[in-house]
């Protein structure tokens, strides 16, 4: 039996989640994944609200024992207007968790949007539901209702997307714009069309390898801080790992964080592996990035996607989709062993099931989909320690 096991954790967005603390514990989870969202992007966490919130989990039997996330505001991303003073604040939000005994701390370096799908309610042969990404409804989005340029599209590509979006009604049509702008669950902005044109302008002259720099800047300064107070700092993959709107990504392919831990050379500059966004790319060998930066993964999601041809994808059940869920499972137990850790783990996404079915639930983090996923890999786990 192996000594080092994944800390099985659970993401709970708060007393207004329909998923209670005491669900979260049914499923099994001994540990919360979780963050202020009602604090303002930018702002500092007051350490009196973090260790209210903390004791609202404690007293559920509940651990919070990682931050996802601390976001990072747009102005820092671009390094404009008084993106120094929002440095400073994350840097005081850090100490103030770690004041808390909070030191497992995720972020994103995404420009605009947080995660992007185009469809929250895609039918499964088994009557579930499930998160999806269909490209052609995203070329449809970005072609005939944002109005943007189609850079590096073929015109086959665009007569296709035309065609899907002349059979849309007005209906759909909002409710596309909808799903891509409105946010996500731990999306910490909401978008119109017109608030997400100007916000796109603002990148205009912002490739990756700028965005890429002004990370690296935003790490020199945050880092020695993550240092200090004995925490981790875990960089979660751009979901979906390609470019989208035009924007620049940076943390999409093992290059990309090798880049990042090589500009950085910190223990505590990590990534948050995330099996789904990682693997939404067919060029991704989440196999070898598990090998080549294990020592730097300090926060695992585990889900599985559907790959369709193309490029297109669908959340998949845990243990099936395009990737094996058991080699990598595997690797993990085996990097455990290796250096002696056990790593924070959460099921992400879970498709929306039986009584959820009736239930407004957080696309992709309802209660029994994500109970199902955990009790899955918790038993593959299992098996292969053993």
């Amino acid at each position: 039996m192996c000594q080092y096991k994944f800390k099985q954790s659970w993401r709970w967005f708060g007393p207004d989640d329909v998923v209670s603390l005491s669900d979260v514990r049914q499923a099994g989870a001994t540990n919360v994944v979780h963050a202020l969202h009602h604090i303002p992007n930018g702002e500092v966490w007051p350490v009196e609200e973090i260790k209210e919130r903390q004791k609202l989990i404690d007293q559920a039997g509940l651990h919070w024992l990682v931050v996802e996330s601390v976001p990072v505001h747009e102005n820092i991303k671009l390094r404009k207007g008084n993106y120094k003073q929002l440095i400073k604040n994350y840097q005081e939000t850090i100490r103030n968790l770690a004041a808390a005994g909070i030191h497992n701390i995720t972020y994103n370096f995404m420009p605009v949007l947080d995660w992007t799908r185009t469809d929250l309610s895609y039918q499964l042969p088994h009557r579930g539901k499930a998160l999806r990404f269909h490209l052609v409804a995203y070329h449809a989005f970005l072609l005939y209702e944002l109005e943007l340029p189609g850079t590096g599209l073929t015109e086959d590509q665009k007569t296709v997307a035309l065609r899907f979006y002349e059979q849309l009604d007005e209906a759909s049509k909002t409710e596309l714009t909808n799903t891509i702008l409105a946010g996500l669950p731990g999306s910490e902005e909401r978008w119109d069309i017109d608030s997400f044109r100007k916000k796109l302008w603002e990148y205009e002259n912002t490739g990756p390898d700028e965005l890429r720099a002004n990370l690296i800047a935003f790490l020199k300064e945050i880092v020695p801080v993550v240092e200090d107070c004995g925490s981790t700092l875990s960089l979660h993959p751009d979901d979906p790992p390609f470019a989208l709107f035009n924007l620049p990504r940076v943390a999409s392919t093992l290059e990309d964080y090798q880049k990042l831990i090589e500009a950085v050379p910190s223990p505590v500059n990590g990534m948050c592996f995330c099996s789904g966004s990682l693997g939404a790319r067919k060029d991704n060998d989440l196999e070898a990035i598990i090998r080549l930066l294990g020592k730097h993964i300090h926060f695992v999601h585990l889900r599985s996607v559907q790959l369709e041809d193309d490029g297109s994808f669908y959340e998949a059940n845990h243990l099936e989709g395009s990737n094996s869920m058991y080699h990598l499972v595997k690797l993990f137990v085996e990097l455990m062993q290796k250096h002696q850790i056990s790593i924070p783990m959460r099921p992400d996404h879970g498709h929306q099931l039986l009584d959820d079915l009736k239930k407004k639930t957080n696309p992709g983090y309802s209660g029994i989909g994500r109970l199902k996923g955990l009790a899955e890999l918790r038993g593959l786990e299992y098996g292969l320690s053993h």
